[in-house]
């Protein structure tokens, strides 16, 4: 795991700047993921969330997967038929999460989760 920067610059980051900044942050990779073109920049922004809201890097990604991923025509299917809408709920449950101060380590899962909700898209 990479250098995590301490718990309490982190907790001054989250009531500072953290969730607020997350709001626009969720709403600009929302409208983004609507468009063809934006789709990239949206989910690039959905991966970056957690380091928005807390300060929180990424684990460094696993050499062996032991799930298999779904092809592109299906995600691209989900996508359309279902990803869209239901990234719009569960990012707005994560942010009203986030909002709770008590729920934001479950907030925090929710966002790393997001690139699944809208894409089927497993790190």
């Amino acid at each position: 795991m990479r250098d995590q920067p301490p718990l309490l610059v982190r907790a001054v980051w989250f009531l500072f700047v953290g969730w607020w900044l997350t709001g626009l942050w969720l709403a600009a990779a929302w409208l983004l993921n609507l468009t063809l073109v934006g789709i990239p920049l949206g989910i690039a922004l959905i991966n970056r969330v957690p380091l928005v809201v807390s300060l929180k890097r990424r684990d460094p990604p696993v050499a062996e997967r032991t799930t298999e991923s779904y092809s592109w025509p299906v995600r691209a299917v989900w996508f359309v038929c279902i990803g869209w809408w239901a990234s719009a709920l569960w990012t707005a449950a994560a942010y009203a999460v986030t909002l709770t101060i008590v729920g934001i380590p479950v907030a925090v899962w929710m966002h790393a989760r997001l690139p699944f909700v809208v894409s089927l898209y497993d790190y």
